[in-house]
């Protein structure tokens, strides 16, 4: 449900900057240079709404999004009038990343064409000024905002007149990991190679990249012929990256090897640390022996940590988690509502310096299996300065951001012309 609804969110956000097609729209606020018409208040409303779980026709609502998107417009007017800027190169990454996003979401680029009747490079067009005004209201704001902080005496009054209205503290895990990817047999390996060794002889032979894609490839991009859309430098694993930087505009990589399976990577475009690339993945498949063999080890590893050796120290040795082997395994604090079903019920069975046996999760697109041993549980509870100080820190400084920017606008009206046109 929370994926869908950022879906409908975008989607929404998207078509309050498309133009009107059949009805024509009537001017309900002007600021500066800039309008506000009824169909945006319309889809803000609506969104808000949707996003908040309240009826689009309350009272007063209507007018309380009107009020915030005419303190946005100003924002914009103080932007351009105190010489922020952007560059196109800024613009066309966020736009991309954003549309890219809703491209996966979706689960193809001709599941939003038909969304609008329209190719994705219009789309691309006509939301490209409205994200350019995004990023400078955006960069405006932060650069007020790095000024503003609290102090500790702002921090202590705001949590004794809150005190009652904050919110609780969900229980909360204090957990570290081990997690262990099952090995694929080599066999499989070599055979899963050479499927894919066959079908880029036959790319490089004369064969259509995307086509190939469609018959083969074992992920969500297939029914878009591999269409990774454009994605910045760091955006993919290191191994997939290192090949797609490497190649030149129209480049096939040779098979490549990552977390995920074997790929075949195509260069469509390149723009500065920007790639618009294809690929054809097939996943290594693992048996059961695999999967037993990963447990088998787990075992014998908890087995160890009960016999005194340190967690820590093997989860360094043993962890395949990138993320946190380092660290000796360290997940933080987790709530249950931040984990997947699994997870969250093995979890719930702990007590502080239990050692779960070893359970089948999820990695990105992989999946393991874990060993977790909870280092502290931690009731769900009232928020104190003692315990809580950082969160209640955070809490008044958005606070005080807030009332900042609300005063920030008040005084903008009185130099920039606006007009409600209700």
């Amino acid at each position: 449900m929370k994926s869908r609804a950022r879906v409908v969110a975008f989607l929404l956000s998207i078509s309050a900057s498309l133009p009107a097609q059949t009805v024509i729209d009537r001017i309900v606020a002007v600021v500066g240079k800039e309008i506000i018409t009824e169909s945006e208040l319309t889809e803000r409303t609506t969104l808000f709404a949707l996003q908040n779980h309240l009826d689009p026709a309350k009272p007063d609502l209507r007018r309380q999004m009107l009020d915030g998107m005419i303190g946005e417009k100003l924002l914009l007017a103080q932007s351009i009038l105190d010489s922020i800027a952007v560059t196109d190169d800024e613009v066309t990454q966020a736009l991309d990343q954003q549309l890219d996003g809703i491209v996966r979401q979706l689960g193809s680029q001709q599941r939003v064409e038909q969304y609008y009747g329209m190719p994705l490079s219009r789309i691309r067009r006509e939301f490209r000024e409205d994200m350019r005004k995004q990023l400078l209201v955006q960069r405006l704001r932060q650069t007020r905002e790095q000024g503003i902080q609290v102090t500790r005496r702002e921090t202590e009054e705001f949590y004794e007149a809150y005190r009652d209205s904050l919110p609780q503290v969900p229980e909360e895990f204090e957990v570290s990991n081990i997690f262990v990817l099952p090995k694929p047999d080599s066999a499989v390996e070599q055979q899963t190679r050479q499927t894919l060794r066959s079908v880029l002889d036959s790319i490089r032979a004369g064969g259509n990249f995307a086509d190939f894609a469609k018959r083969y490839s074992q992920d969500g991009t297939a029914e878009s012929g591999g269409d990774l859309g454009w994605a910045k430098r760091g955006t993919f694993v290191p191994e997939f990256e290192a090949t797609v930087f490497s190649l030149p505009e129209k480049g096939i990589s040779d098979i490549v090897k990552t977390e995920f399976g074997l790929h075949i990577i195509f260069l469509e475009e390149r723009r500065g640390e920007s790639v618009h690339a294809r690929h054809i993945l097939l996943r290594i498949e693992k048996g059961a022996a695999s999967d037993s063999a990963t447990v088998d080890l787990l075992r014998s590893l908890r087995a160890r940590v009960l016999s005194g050796e340190s967690f820590e120290e093997l989860a360094k040795k043993y962890s395949d988690d990138e993320e946190t082997k380092s660290l000796g395994g360290d997940l933080g604090a987790v709530n249950l509502e931040q984990l997947d079903a699994d997870f969250a019920s093995v979890l719930k069975t702990l007590q502080t310096g239990d050692i779960s046996q070893p359970h089948r999760v999820t990695l990105k697109s992989s999946y393991g299996y874990q060993l977790v041993r909870v280092r502290k549980r931690i009731p769900a509870h009232a928020m104190t300065l003692d315990t809580d100080y950082r969160r209640i820190e955070q809490i008044a400084l958005y606070f005080k951001r807030t009332r900042k920017n609300s005063e920030w606008v008040e005084e903008l009206k009185k130099n920039i012309y606006w007009e409600i046109r209700l």
